[in-house]
């Protein structure tokens, strides 16, 4: 079965009224885990790939473990997804590859670490949205800026220094078509998010909720959402680690994100602790070990472990076999009759 469009998943979790986890990868084992865990709990799933996973992994490379797992896994509907795309051509290029989704990034310049102006932000997005619907490709757009630094994209900083504005949020959505939209609420790329539980001082879902119901047709989605769970930095400082004290974003939070529009919930952070967590205790317990599938296979199932826990909780659990995969064709006629296009002047007009 080949890879289908983000469009067609998120479209499918709201009709459902749940939440699908995007998570990304680097190599195979990562790859293999996700895939797992979705069959484990009958899931659909979007697997993206970073900027930095592109260059470190090769792109061919990648293309083709994803054309492996959605062979080996046909009842799994799969998309594959641009995070953080920088540029026209970054985005230009993953759809020249065989992704079926990409984000245009355009809260930043290229250099992926400066803010944009709003003006910026619509006239590239909207470039890409052009782009990639002639095609039948998904595009998520960003509106406000996220903090942290995440494969060497972000702005740095907390995250409260550009939250998204709701009035922006409505008139971006109007002005790109996007099919998704990531907001700033208050969430960093990293595993340094919080320094504390976080609260409503310093995770904004009052903004989320607005947006929600302003913007009802358009799917949101929450970056830098690992929960970063205690037992995982515990596991990495047991075995020689030095990770600093640090809060992620609670679950229930995010569950409260999804009953109110939220259909993507990128989750990086998570797997990289359980994966490296898994490795450290490998070589602390058994030195003498040198055989790299002596750790990469626990490293693997205590990622599966983390991935199909986060796709219980967002609810997209049970539901890969709901609807009949569409071809990548059938979202490009869509776009093309204007039957998918969510902005809220159109929608309204219907």
């Amino acid at each position: 079965m080949p890879l289908v469009s983000m469009r067609q998943l998120l479209d499918e979790a709201a009709k459902g009224g749940y939440g699908v986890g995007a998570f990304n990868v680097n190599n195979m084992e990562q790859i293999q885990a996700i895939m797992e865990a979705a069959k484990e709990t009958k899931s659909p799933v979007i697997i993206q790939a970073s900027r930095g996973a592109r260059q470190f992994a090769q792109d061919r490379y990648l293309y083709h473990l994803m054309l492996a797992a959605a062979e080996l896994y046909p009842e799994i509907p799969i998309a594959m997804h641009q995070d953080h795309g920088n540029s026209f051509e970054t985005c230009k290029s993953a759809i020249e590859l065989g992704f079926t989704s990409v984000m245009m990034d355009g809260s930043l310049k290229e250099d992926g670490k400066t803010p944009t102006t709003f003006e910026e932000n619509v006239e590239i997005t909207r470039r890409v949205v052009d782009y990639a619907h002639e095609r039948g490709i998904t595009v998520e757009g960003e509106i406000g800026v996220l903090g942290g630094v995440e494969d060497g994209h972000g702005a740095g900083g907390t995250g409260l220094e550009h939250i998204t504005d709701p009035d922006q949020a409505v008139e971006f959505a109007e002005r790109t078509g996007v099919d998704a939209l990531a907001i700033a609420i208050g969430t960093s790329h990293g595993a340094y998010k919080f320094t504390k539980k976080p609260d409503g001082s310093v995770l904004k879902m009052d903004v989320l909720i607005e947006i929600h119901k302003r913007l009802p047709k358009t799917h949101l989605v929450m970056h830098g959402s690992s929960s970063v769970p205690k037992e995982l930095q515990d596991i990495i400082n047991q075995y020689g680690g030095k990770l600093k004290e640090t809060w992620g974003v609670p679950v229930e939070e995010i569950q409260l994100g999804i009953r109110n529009g939220v259909r993507k919930i990128n989750v990086d952070t998570d797997n990289r602790l359980a994966i490296t967590g898994a490795i450290r205790k490998v070589l602390v317990e058994t030195p003498e070990k040198f055989d790299p599938r002596d750790y990469m296979k626990p490293a693997r199932e205590a990622m599966k472990k983390v991935v199909a826990l986060r796709m219980t909780q967002f609810g997209q659990a049970g539901h890969a076999g709901d609807y009949k995969q569409l071809p990548i064709e059938e979202i490009r006629k869509g776009y093309a009759s204007g039957a998918l296009d969510t902005r809220p002047s159109v929608v309204g007009s219907r």
